[in-house]
C-alpha cells in the first residue's frame, strides 16, 4: 500500500519524533539499517523529543518519581516510575548505548531478577516479566544471565492451550499477550528448541481467536486503539506481535487486520482513542482488566506522548508497519 507523499512527509519530516521516522524508514518503507535517514533518525532518539523528555525526568540512579529503588519503587505508584517510564523508552528504540538506559536496566535486573527466572519481584506474573523481558532485550540484554532465566520462566509458564494468563488458571487469555512479545523480541536464529515452540503454540492460541475473541460479549477496550499499551491488551497489539512473528499472511487475521484498516481515518491517519487504565463499565468483572487489585488505588494517569483522538503519528507508523508486515 504506496504511503500518499503528504501522510510520508507528515511522518518523516522535523516535527515528527525521530522514533517515528525511524520506525517509518525501517518498518514501513523497509529501507537498510544502514540508509543515512534510519541512522540520523536512531542518533537523535533520546536528544530530542519524547525519548527525550522522559530522561530529562531520570533521577540519579536510573530511577523516575520515586527516590527509592526497591522492587516496589520501580513499579508503583502506577503508570509513571520506573518500570513503565522504561517500558516507553524501549519502544521508542532507546538501548544501552546510552549510558542513562545502561543505567536503568541495570538496576531493573538487580532489584528484580530472582532464582527462580520470574524477572517482576511479583511472584510470578506474566504482564510483569514478560514486559521486563522484552524491554531488557530491546535495551540489548538478551544475553545477560537473567533474562534468559527469565525467557525459560515465560516458557514454563505457557498454559496447555498456548496462551498465558497474570493471574491462576488452567488456560490463556488474549490479555496475557507480554509471554508472546516477550520471545518474539528473540532474534530467530536466537530461539532454542523450547521458544520456537512456545512461539508456535502462542501464535496459533491468538490465531484461533481472531485476536479479539474469548468467551462472553465483546469487550470494548479491546477495539480501541492506545499508547502506551503498559499491560493492557487491544487488537492493534495483537496484529503488532503476530505480524512480527510472520503470520501477516494466515487467513485467520483478516478480520483484525479489516477492523485496522476501518479505524483508518480520511485523512489516512489513525489516533488514539484511549488511555490506559480503560476499563469497560459494562464488563467491570473482567479482572485482567480492572484498576481495583489490591493496592491499585494508587493508579495515576499514563504517560501521554500524543493527545487523544487527534492524528496520532505513534498510531499511524504502527498501523502502516502492521500493514506491510502483513503484505
Amino acid at each position: 500500500m504506496p504511503v500518499p507523499l503528504r501522510l510520508r512527509r507528515w511522518l518523516t519530516g522535523p516535527e515528527s519524533d525521530p522514533s517515528v521516522r525511524a520506525r517509518f524508514w525501517l518498518e514501513v518503507e523497509g529501507v537498510s539499517p544502514r540508509d543515512p535517514r534510519v541512522q540520523d533518525a536512531a542518533r537523535s532518539i533520546g536528544r530530542q523529543g519524547w525519548a527525550a523528555s522522559l530522561l530529562n525526568q531520570q533521577l540519579s540512579k536510573g530511577q523516575w518519581v520515586t527516590p527509592g529503588t526497591s522492587p516496589s519503587d520501580l513499579y508503583r505508584p502506577k503508570f509513571t516510575v520506573t518500570n513503565w517510564i522504561a517500558i516507553v523508552l524501549a519502544d521508542l528504540g532507546m538501548t544501552k548505548r546510552d549510558p542513562r538506559i545502561r543505567r536503568t536496566a541495570e538496576l531493573l535486573i538487580d532489584r528484580w531478577g530472582v532464582r527462580d527466572g520470574d524477572l517482576g519481584g511479583h511472584g510470578g506474573e506474566i504482564c510483569v516479566t514478560g514486559n521486563a523481558v522484552r524491554t531488557l532485550i530491546r535495551f540489548g540484554f538478551l544475553e545477560h544471565p537473567v533474562v534468559q532465566h527469565s525467557i525459560a520462566w515465560i516458557v514454563r509458564e505457557q498454559k496447555s492451550d498456548g496462551g498465558w494468563h497474570c493471574f491462576p488458571s488452567r488456560s490463556g487469555t488474549l490479555d496475557g499477550w507480554e509471554g508472546l512479545a516477550a520471545l518474539a523480541e528473540i532474534p530467530e536464529d536466537a530461539r532454542d528448541s523450547s521458544v520456537a515452540r512456545a512461539i508456535d503454540r502462542g501464535s496459533e492460541f491468538y490465531l484461533k481467536r481472531h485476536l479479539m475473541e474469548e468467551s462472553g460479549p465483546r469487550y470494548a477496550p479491546w477495539f480501541r486503539i492506545h499508547y502506551p499499551n503498559h499491560y493492557y491488551y487491544d487488537i492493534l497489539v495483537g496484529l503488532r506481535i503476530l505480524t512480527r512473528l510472520g503470520r501477516g499472511s494466515d487467513p485467520r487475521m483478516s478480520r483484525a487486520i479489516r477492523w485496522l484498516r476501518d479505524a483508518q481515518r480520511p485523512d489516512g491517519t489513525w489516533a488514539l482513542d484511549a488511555a490506559h487504565p480503560d476499563l469497560d463499565p459494562k464488563r467491570s468483572s473482567r479482572a485482567s482488566n480492572e484498576a481495583s487489585w489490591p493496592g491499585d488505588s494508587d493508579i495515576v494517569c499514563p504517560v501521554m506522548l500524543e493527545p487523544l483522538h487527534q492524528p496520532s503519528r505513534w498510531a499511524t507508523v504502527e498501523a502502516l508497519s502492521v500493514l506491510a508486515r502483513a503484505r
